[in-house]
């Protein structure tokens, strides 16, 4: 099964090392890949914990008839967030439905890299 990230990489060879806890993102852009395949998957569980603790919500809560549709990531640009930075942005364009109509969410997204570990922090969006 392909990733629903975009890679090309199949799930379990790309997002799903991350989410499945067997390794951590290298860099921003895989954080950032790992977190929109973890929405698409409704995994709440895996993307409070790759949350910084400082911008995290206490609770997500995602539900299969509440939320979109996710149709595909496309990372438009990056800042940092390689594997010698602390801190990186990613631009991103995410397109999905909800109560079918198409819609996307340009969003760049701040992230932090504490003890080894990547953190997505806070997004601005158009």
């Amino acid at each position: 099964m392909d990733c629903p990230c975009g890679s090309g990489d199949a799930y379990a060879a790309c997002c799903g090392l991350f989410i499945s806890g067997a390794q951590t993102a290298n860099t921003a852009v895989q954080l950032m890949r790992s977190r929109y395949t973890a929405y698409t998957r409704l995994d709440a569980r895996y993307l409070l914990a790759t949350w910084h603790a400082s911008t995290r919500p206490p609770e997500l809560v995602l539900d299969a008839e509440a939320n979109p549709q996710w149709l595909g990531l496309k990372i438009v640009n990056c800042t940092d967030g390689q594997a010698e930075h602390n801190s990186g942005t990613v631009e991103f364009i995410a397109r999905y439905k909800i109560n079918g109509r198409a819609q996307r969410l340009h969003e760049v997204s701040r992230f932090s890299r504490e003890n080894g570990r990547w953190y997505y922090l806070d997004g601005k969006r158009d």
